[in-house]
């Protein structure tokens, strides 16, 4: 279950911060707070990287836990991999979106972590309504035919999930694993504990993982391609076959 509007709000009185004090440690608007503690928005993963930061907290702890019911001696501590993540911002904090390129896929799994890594990651800014400013974005280039009809060399758009409670059953996700490395793949989730990865090509085969291999987990938004189709328009076959009657038709009419 998600607590960040609760946990953001609790944290804020407990600390006696007014929400015009905590807005500009966090370098926000004031209302934007507001729209926090009630639900109606969600901080941008950099957002949640300060509060939990300035509250001494893990993004875990900051997402996942229900801060006001829980003593702070039963806080989970762990530092296993993959709970900050690491993001572009230009110096008027505005947040860029990675390429991840095919080429770099591989140094992904042990470099996403790393701020500097990311940071030297190509990136740009594209300001379109369907990527939202308050989600943080990546965008992966992927390699093989698992997923055709998206062809191999695609660039795939993903928003970042900080809670397994956002995964919709059978969207397309592209996941960092601990031991797959970067997948992207149809997801469902199983009993114990575990994620089917189905392929939308049916020569591969369907295979679960263990949810706790799953360092991040990327929304599929949309994806680029520079691969153009070939001219085979939807009704041509069809019209072909309607031609075809048609002279059979008439063939048999002049030989009747």
């Amino acid at each position: 279950m998600n607590y960040l509007a609760q946990n953001i709000k609790y944290l804020r009185r407990k600390h006696q911060l007014t929400q015009q004090r905590l807005a500009d440690q966090l370098a926000v608007k004031r209302a934007l707070i507001g729209s926090y503690e009630e639900g109606r928005a969600t901080p941008k993963i950099q957002v949640m990287q300060q509060l939990a930061q300035l509250f001494k907290l893990s993004l875990d702890e900051l997402i996942g836990t229900d801060l006001e019911k829980t003593p702070s001696s039963l806080l989970p501590k762990s530092n296993g991999p993959g709970q900050i993540l690491s993001v572009v911002v230009t110096p008027d904090n505005e947040e860029r979106i990675p390429i991840v390129p095919v080429k770099a896929a591989a140094g992904y799994l042990s470099g996403y972590a790393d701020p500097q890594y990311v940071g030297e990651l190509p990136h740009f800014y594209m300001p379109i309504p369907e990527l939202s400013r308050n989600r943080t974005y990546r965008v992966f280039q992927l390699n093989g035919d698992s997923m055709l009809p998206v062809a191999p060399g695609a660039y795939v758009f993903c928003e970042y999930l900080v809670d397994l409670d956002e995964l919709k059953e059978g969207q397309t996700y592209v996941l960092i694993t601990r031991d797959e490395g970067l997948v992207y793949k149809r997801v469902y989730i199983k009993e114990n504990n575990e994620l089917l990865l189905k392929s939308d090509n049916p020569e591969y085969e369907a295979y679960r993982i263990p949810i706790s291999s799953v360092l991040e987990l990327w929304r599929a938004k949309g994806v680029l391609s520079f691969e153009l189709p070939l001219p085979d328009f939807p009704g041509t076959a069809h019209i072909s076959t309607v031609l075809s009657e048609m002279k059979e038709e008439i063939r048999k009419l002049r030989e009747g």
